[in-house]
């Protein structure tokens, strides 16, 4: 069981059961020194993004795992969350559009929820 790959789960479970949108799931382990998985969500308003980051930061903590950092909390429009292996965007859907990390790590693995779950 890799440790990063039960982060990664345990946070895409905390999203998913906050209702989140287009949450995908991109290993970069093969790309970059920075983190092992990128996981990027949406949501449809502040309350949800926030509710997410909420749900992620408990599920997180309740295994164990502390955020080196958090941040845009206040204004929900990105909520960036650094657990060091695993890296969480939570995004408004005007502000993931306007980055889109899906292109720019598009050299990375976009990986399934199951074939997540199996690394774990």
């Amino acid at each position: 069981m890799s440790r990063s790959a039960q982060m990664a789960w345990t946070a895409v479970q905390a999203m998913d059961d906050k209702k989140g949108e287009e949450i995908k799931i991109i290993d970069i382990s093969e790309v970059s020194v920075i983190a092992d998985y990128f996981l990027i969500a949406s949501g449809r308003n502040r309350n949800q993004i926030q509710a997410m980051a909420d749900a992620v930061e408990e599920a997180l903590g309740r295994s164990g795992f502390m955020p080196k950092s958090i941040e845009g909390y206040r204004t929900a429009a990105w909520i960036l969350m650094d657990y060091r292996d695993v890296v969480i965007h939570i995004f408004s859907e005007e502000e993931r559009d306007f980055y889109d990390l899906e292109r720019i790590w598009r050299d990375g693995k976009e990986i399934s929820m199951s074939d997540l779950k199996d690394l774990c």
